[in-house]
């Protein structure tokens, strides 16, 4: 078979010897992440409704993501955000492991290096967890210890 291009939200993915469930596994990436992207912008409002100044959504940083920096009065704030619409597969918020949580702190720590910010910066991990349409913030979610 010959290789064949997939376009999906101006990304182009190459699929090589490709099958209908090679093209619907990409459809379904794709689709997650537009599901994403749509929840990450409902947090990013809600945050600012409650008080937050939003500072970046999205930002990038050695393969990991944080949805969205922000700061609440004095303190940086890292926020991931995890929506589910049922608990068929667990709650939002236990979604973010360990694993994520010690990714996130690296991603941070990058952010405050390359923006400039001292070391004497407070900061916090929050976590929006949206469950269908209910939105909760545990603030100060987790520390990580290194």
């Amino acid at each position: 078979m010959k290789s064949s291009d997939y376009a999906a939200d101006n990304v182009w993915v190459v699929i090589q010897n490709h099958s209908d469930y090679d093209i619907r596994q990409v459809a379904r990436i794709q689709n997650r992440r537009r599901t994403g992207q749509l929840y990450e912008r409902k947090a990013a409002a809600y945050l600012s409704a409650c008080g937050y100044s939003i500072l970046e959504t999205n930002f990038y940083s050695h393969h990991v993501e944080l949805d969205i920096i922000a700061k609440d009065g004095d303190t940086l704030v890292f926020v991931e955000v995890k929506y589910r619409k049922d608990t068929s597969m667990g709650y939002p918020w236990e979604a973010v492991d360990r694993r994520k949580q010690q990714r996130m702190y690296y991603a941070a720590q990058y952010y405050m290096i390359t923006h400039k910010y001292g070391q004497n910066t407070k900061c916090r991990f929050d976590v929006v967890s949206i469950l269908g349409e209910d939105i909760h913030v545990f603030k100060n979610a987790f520390t990580v210890n290194i």
